[in-house]
């Protein structure tokens, strides 16, 4: 992350309580239905749009770096959050925020999740939220994709869109093995962008 992406974070999160901190990460364990991919985002609005503690920038950035690591979205995306913005005792309430509402409502629910499990009112709150975060997700994804656009071109952006579908859905490539190829390809590109303006001089 640039210098001046650090400047942003650091201006932004000036005076952030452990308080707005967890309430902050407990809103998406609460209201994250649907796992890691009906949390994003929640986060997003926490983290960009609420709070601004992280720009689009920065928070795409961490995106794509924590879908190549293993474990849950969710804590991953909280733990390092939480350390940008308030350190290891961040990094510490962002993640027991995330996950204590699942782990107060698994103890309740499952001990009478099989008597409830029979009625059709269960069955159709499930039906019912589905499309909710269906349609988060393709908030999200055309956010990411117009800034996509933006930043390296619209043909760039859909030819790479259509490899990486093709890659993903008919070739059977893991998600991460797509990111880390790109971030790698990246790294090498910048990395190499000033030693051949370098060498020109």
């Amino acid at each position: 992350m640039s210098d001046k992406q650090d400047k942003y974070i650091k201006q932004n999160s000036r005076g952030t309580s452990q308080l707005r901190l967890f309430l902050a990460f407990f809103r998406v364990g609460v209201l994250g239905y649907g796992g890691g991919p009906g949390s994003i985002p929640l986060i997003h609005k926490e983290v960009v749009d609420r709070y601004q503690w992280l720009s689009d920038e920065d928070f795409g950035d961490i995106l794509a770096l924590a879908n190549t690591l293993p474990g849950p979205i969710a804590t991953k995306l909280a733990g390092y959050i939480g350390q940008r913005v308030s350190g290891v005792l961040g990094m510490i309430n962002a993640i027991l925020a995330v996950i204590m509402p699942t782990i107060v409502l698994m103890i309740v629910l499952l001990t009478f999740l099989s008597s409830i499990s029979e009625f059709d009112w269960v069955s159709g709150m499930t039906a019912a939220v589905i499309p909710v975060v269906g349609v988060m997700l393709g908030v999200l994804t055309w956010q990411f994709f117009k800034k996509a656009g933006d930043g390296i071109g619209w043909i760039k952006t859909i030819l790479m869109s259509a490899a990486v579908l093709v890659l993903l859905e008919l070739a059977g490539v893991h998600p991460g093995i797509i990111i880390g190829v790109l971030i790698i390809l990246a790294l090498v590109r910048r990395d190499g962008k000033p030693q051949a303006e370098g060498e020109g001089s």
